[in-house]
């Protein structure tokens, strides 16, 4: 069935307090995606970020982003006070994330929440953190000891905790109560605020699709807790890590430094750590994104401590039974499958075998260094549609910086022209394919160039740092989308007269926005027809000279 949906993380979501949260401005997005006839929200991952700044090295593949609690919400809550969360820092600039300032600011106040919280203890707290006690235990203990630390990663800890001894986990655990218990209730705003918003957004018939990198952070509860499931030496050092091999797009390769999995171990217990992360995230989110996901049928491992990642080797990965299992235990999960990058016959067969969607990404058509699998032309109906993810540069970036002859490629083959705009040219090359799902970017909705990028892969600095600014979106781009959604059958589907209730009263608050913005034009006119009678008539009588 034909749909589509907009991909912009909960960072870029316009907010007072220095990054997007869950709250307000989320729900006003859903009214937006609503109001477009989109039926999806894409997100990155969601989980706290660590080295970098990037959800795709977090501290742990369970917890949630402390930033993207919404603290009006808390003030709402008797937790913190307007007052408050003004008395800090948070950035002068509206359209991009100071992380460094939020790590400042953010945790300091989320520790004045916390002295509250413990005075009137919620009644369904004891329950999550039950429910969650197989990761949050863990989680909230690692983040205490790194706190301690002085934010040093595990593997610099003593010895001691650094390989989990009884007797010195037991101590920690008494010594760090409290801050435990931060980290924890921590996580319960989070949950509880993601639910609010998740029921919101289900409820108006937006479904949210949520990413799962394949691979974890070396700094993370994730590996600290299970270094069975890691490829790991007898002092917890990484022997492999992972990454890509050179290609036409990087004479190094990319060098990720994630410590890859011990695919054996895995296998051994039923690929319980997966079967247990799929669950979580797929009670999160109503769609998972896995990202790389040609890595579960063979996965690239570059030997620890070097500096490129010329000197890896491939080997071979779980493949099938890996999803297998996983459907064995859980059902049938909604998956995109990121099948992007150097792909084999055997990634082939085991995206067929699996029945997932894989991805197109229109900006890789007119690449020449690409085989034409990725010309809208090739589409098959089970694949969803991008003119570019999270990695790329914006339309109007990738038209400023791509190699000319690949730039006019696009131009002949797309029909592009100035006056449609070059970055509705390429969405329209989305919407208008044969693919189920069509996914754009609000970058690209906005027509940003190379500013609003989000990402560029192997680097650092710059990144994960673009937000949408207040008032960014209006009436006439969700008039125009809606048109397109309408042009090239993606419009929401549902009963039909509910479809066209709400398309009335859309229409009518559009027609209303205009007359609004007639009005004020013809009562500034009506003004300015009054101050010139006015001039005219004190001429005439002679007060002022003619």
């Amino acid at each position: 069935m034909r749909s589509s949906g907009v991909l912009m993380h909960i960072s870029s979501l316009p907010s007072p307090y220095g990054i997007g949260t869950l709250g307000e401005e989320a729900r006003k997005f859903v009214d937006f995606l609503v109001k477009a006839q989109q039926s999806y929200w894409q997100v990155l991952p969601i989980c706290p970020t660590s080295y970098g700044d990037s959800p795709y090295q977090s501290f742990s593949s369970f917890a949630g982003n402390p930033y993207f609690i919404d603290l009006e919400m808390l003030c709402e809550e008797g937790l913190l006070t307007a007052r408050e969360c003004q008395g800090y820092e948070w950035g002068g600039d509206a359209a991009q994330v100071d992380y460094g300032m939020l790590y400042e600011s953010r945790y300091p106040l989320l520790h004045k929440a916390f002295g509250r919280f413990q005075e009137n203890i919620p009644a369904d707290y004891p329950a999550f953190c039950k429910e969650q006690s197989d990761w949050l235990e863990d989680y909230a203990l690692f983040m205490a000891l790194k706190d301690a630390h002085k934010g040093a990663s595990w593997s610099e800890w003593e010895a001691g905790l650094k390989l989990r001894e009884p007797k010195a986990v037991e101590k920690a655990v008494e010594t760090l109560a409290e801050e435990i218990d931060f980290w924890k209730m921590v996580q319960y705003l989070f949950y509880g605020q993601w639910g609010r918003l998740k029921a919101y957004a289900n409820q108006r018939g937006i479904r949210i699709i949520g990413d799962v990198p394949i691979y974890v952070a070396m700094d993370s509860a994730d590996v600290w807790a299970n270094p069975s499931q890691f490829y790991l030496d007898e002092k917890l050092d990484p022997i492999d890590v992972a990454g890509c091999p050179p290609d036409a797009f990087s004479e190094d390769g990319q060098l990720w430094g994630n410590p890859l999995f011990r695919w054996d171990v895995m296998k051994q217990d039923g690929y319980r750590w997966w079967t247990r992360r799929l669950d979580k995230v797929s009670r999160l989110f109503d769609v998972v994104r896995i990202d790389h996901f040609r890595g579960f049928d063979s996965y690239y491992a570059i030997p620890y401590g070097d500096k490129t990642a010329r000197n890896g080797e491939w080997r071979e990965g779980p493949g099938i039974g890996l999803f297998q299992k996983i459907e064995k235990e859980l059902g049938k999960l909604d998956i995109i499958a990121e099948d992007l990058g150097f792909l084999t016959d055997s990634v082939r067969q085991m995206l067929a075998d699996s029945g997932y969607p894989g991805m197109k990404l229109i900006q890789f058509a007119f690449d020449t260094r690409e085989d034409g699998d990725y010309l809208p032309h090739n589409y098959t109906q089970n694949c969803v549609v991008y003119a570019g993810t999270h990695d790329n540069d914006t339309i109007l970036g990738w038209m400023e910086s791509a190699p000319k002859d690949c730039v006019e490629f696009a131009k002949e083959y797309l029909k592009l022209d100035e006056e449609e705009g070059l970055n509705w040219g390429v969405m329209r090359g989305v919407w208008s394919s044969v693919g189920d799902l069509a996914i754009v970017t609000m970058q690209d909705l906005l027509g940003l160039g190379g500013k609003g990028r989000m990402n560029t892969p192997s680097t650092l600095g710059f990144n994960w740092m673009w937000r949408m600014e207040p008032g960014a979106i209006s009436d006439a781009l969700i008039g125009r989308i809606r048109s397109q959604m309408a042009l090239y059958g993606r419009r929401r589907k549902g009963e039909d007269s509910l479809e066209k209730t709400q398309d009335a009263i859309v229409e009518a608050e559009l027609a209303l926005a205009k007359t609004k913005t007639a009005i004020e034009e013809a009562e500034i006119a009506l003004a300015k027809t009054k101050t010139a009678i006015a001039a005219a008539e004190k001429v005439k009588a002679g007060r002022i000279l003619p």
